[in-house]
């Protein structure tokens, strides 16, 4: 159904236009950006804004789940569907599917499981692949992974996971220094795959090399990574130094101080960093015990942490974090909407159908408000919630 959004203050990808229109087609593509008086006839619905922003919808491509529900737990498809309907709330129009497993057979499993249910219709947010984060990570920069999970890369079980998964494979997170991880990289590249610098204790040197090779984006920039010295810049000093990798920033307010997320937002530029939730279960929900990655997890007082302490992803949502790069870090709402949108298409490869409003492009959407309050999410041309 066609869709017509009048009186916006309209995110394009290089301005923002106050008091515009955009009109949306039959089949689900935006058919018009600019001055209502100059907007095609629409005979669906007519949405006045009222001065709210139309921004494109957030897409979140490092997740493990929320509100109960983990992906690679119990019903794929239940869980796929009803995560779908809950995150769309939260502005998100598309995300990948982080996921996990304690063996390779069952990893490999779980990956043929879900490309046989991606590519179905949802009635929220779009899944938009996998994101395999492991098992090629270093146990010394496990994170909240159980060790006994991860092992040194092979090219036949790195095979064996596009195989298995149809092309719904976006992104795999390695560690660089590991054996082999260098011909699985370049493996997964040739295949359309985004290889992530992640989980890594890796020098300044070994970072920089494959961030100049097949490693173009890195996972959870400053978590899980060797840490900075002027002597000894490491992972993050390498992250920097790039000149054209993308970088995901967990930016909850948790994981990263909000001054090290300005550090890494000025040096690489907000065309570069993407935000992310990682994340979990009990995202969304109240504190309590829940599970990641074969943990138990306990959330409290706005932290979701193991036994002994260790952060065990997120409980933000991916709208708190946009607020939070716009309010605590003091970046323009356009750019910190843009890091949740553009920016994680183009670091997917979806750059060409998602991430901006104009013409010809997909029309998934978000409305919003200067607090970054959702009010309604779009998908494909459709309205998939709706609290205007």
């Amino acid at each position: 159904m066609s869709t017509l959004f009048f009186d916006a203050t309209v995110f394009t990808p290089h301005t923002v236009l106050e008091r515009h229109a955009v009109a949306v087609a039959d089949d689900g593509t935006i058919a018009f950006v600019g001055p209502a008086e100059d907007a095609p006839e629409v005979h669906g619905p007519h949405l006045n804004l009222r001065g709210r922003i139309l921004a494109p919808g957030f897409i979140d491509i490092h997740v493990h789940g929320g509100n109960g529900i983990g992906f690679g737990e119990k019903d794929l498809l239940k869980g796929l569907t009803d995560y779908s309907r809950w995150v769309a709330g939260n502005g998100v129009s598309g995300f990948l599917l982080s996921i996990a497993a304690p063996s390779a057979a069952e990893l490999t499993q779980m990956t043929g499981a879900y490309a046989a249910i991606l590519g179905r219709e949802m009635p929220g947010a779009e899944p938009l692949g996998l994101h395999l984060e492991g098992p090629f990570l270093n146990p010394e920069k496990k994170g909240a992974f159980n060790p006994a999970w991860l092992h040194t890369p092979s090219i036949e079980e790195a095979q064996g996971y596009l195989d298995a998964g149809k092309g719904w494979i976006r992104q795999m997170t390695i560690a660089p220094e590991l054996p082999n991880a260098g011909p699985v990289a370049n493996l997964l590249r040739k295949n359309g795959v985004t290889v992530a610098l992640g989980h890594t204790n890796t020098d300044y040197e070994t970072a920089s090399r494959a961030l100049r090779g097949d490693f173009v984006h890195v996972t959870h920039t400053f978590n899980a990574q060797s840490s900075f010295d002027h002597r000894t810049p490491g992972v993050f000093g390498a992250v920097l130094s790039s000149d054209y990798v993308t970088a995901e920033l967990i930016a909850d307010g948790v994981h990263v101080h909000p001054a090290p997320m300005k550090v890494l937002i000025r040096s690489l530029g907000t065309d570069r960093v993407v935000i992310i939730t990682d994340a979990m279960t009990g995202a969304g929900l109240n504190e309590g015990t829940y599970w990641l990655a074969g943990n138990e997890v306990t959330v409290k007082d706005g932290r979701a942490t193991l036994k002994n302490g260790t952060l065990a992803g997120s409980i933000a949502t991916l709208d708190q974090c946009v607020r939070n790069v716009h309010q605590l870090v003091g970046f323009p709402l356009h750019e910190a909407v843009k890091m949740a949108s553009l920016n994680p298409a183009r670091a997917m490869g979806l750059g060409d159908r998602l991430g901006t409003i104009q013409p010809g492009k997909v029309a998934s959407l978000t409305v919003i408000d200067e607090d970054v309050h959702v009010y309604l999410t779009m998908v494909k041309g459709k309205i998939v919630y709706n609290n205007l």
